[in-house]
């Protein structure tokens, strides 16, 4: 039996599930080639901004005992003006275009700037954990969700992704609003705030002092909110947090993810990342007898 697997997200259809996410490798039109030749359904980018950000000084990143990261790096990026000239000669990678911005504003000045771009969708970061003023601040405004989904919604017939994350207010909260604005699909879930003290200068470690967490330690973390939210809204998802290995993403997979994303997992191997997680898919569905990917989504909360 061989079983396929293409996948859909709203609208999208794309040939495999697995996804590069957001901050990682996310700002080269050359590796976004490697990447999807590799085996990657599609590429997110690192979230732009209106302007370009030089984000935070060193040291920005922290490697957490027994795996995963804290990262601060600030959102530093081109800007988006800049970055869809840098892509604007794609014609091959489905590239999804995160944006990260504090009023609606933001968000349409940012899409106008691709418009002659081949992009497969939009993920708005609204919720990222350690940058003020945007992320996470404009995730816990539901109204304001809803205004910046229905503005980007209104200007552009690309698929409109929202991330979610950990933040003061509910996030199913924020998907609520998301979803009743006319969102496409939710990516969940971002960073989850974390931080580390160097016990010798008794000082935080990071620049920011507070940075996001990500890697294994937050993956049974956004496994929960993957299937809370498959289990409370009829939305396709993107789930992320933590996935290393295909076991992980198949978990993901029945718990509600139409796609899964991963980053922190790269490291120096990241050319066979890909393949190697998407060989390990098809394998175990042709062992449970399942055909299309679409024949397991959710499977996990129909028992």
């Amino acid at each position: 039996m061989d079983s396929s697997l293409e996948t859909t997200l709203g609208s999208l259809t794309l040939k495999r599930p697995t996804v590069l996410a957001s901050g990682i490798l996310g700002i080269s039109l050359d590796v976004f080639n490697r990447l999807h030749d590799a085996g990657a359904g599609a590429v997110v980018t690192k979230s732009l901004s209106k302007e370009p950000w030089e984000g935070y000084p060193n040291p920005t990143i922290f490697s957490v005992k027994g795996g995963g990261w804290i990262n601060a790096v600030g959102l530093s990026n081109p800007g988006a003006e800049t970055f869809a000239k840098m892509i604007e000669s794609n014609d091959n990678v489905p590239i999804v275009v995160s944006l990260v911005g504090s009023v609606e504003d933001d968000f349409e000045y940012m899409i106008k700037k691709f418009e002659n771009c081949k992009v497969a969708a939009y993920e708005l970061n609204l919720s990222c954990p350690h940058v003020a003023k945007v992320g996470l601040e404009v995730g816990d405004d539901i109204e304001l969700v809803s205004k910046i989904i229905k503005k980007v919604k209104s200007i552009t017939n690309s698929p409109i992704v929202a991330k979610v994350g950990l933040g003061k207010s509910d996030y199913l909260a924020t998907v609520d609003a998301a979803v009743s604005a006319g969102v496409d699909a939710i990516t969940a879930i971002n960073t989850v705030r974390a931080m580390a003290i160097d016990v010798e200068t008794q000082m935080p470690i990071l620049s920011n002092k507070i940075g996001g967490l990500s890697g294994t330690p937050i993956k049974p973390i956004a496994l929960r909110c993957v299937y809370e939210i498959a289990s409370k809204f009829d939305i396709p998802i993107m789930g992320c947090g933590g996935i290393s290995n295909w076991e992980d993403a198949v978990e993901f997979i029945l718990a509600g993810s139409s796609v899964v994303q991963f980053g922190s997992v790269m490291g120096d191997h990241w050319v066979e990342t890909f393949s190697e997680i998407n060989s390990g898919i098809q394998k175990y569905m042709e062992r449970k007898g399942y055909a299309t990917i679409g024949e397991m989504i959710g499977k996990a909360k129909r028992q």
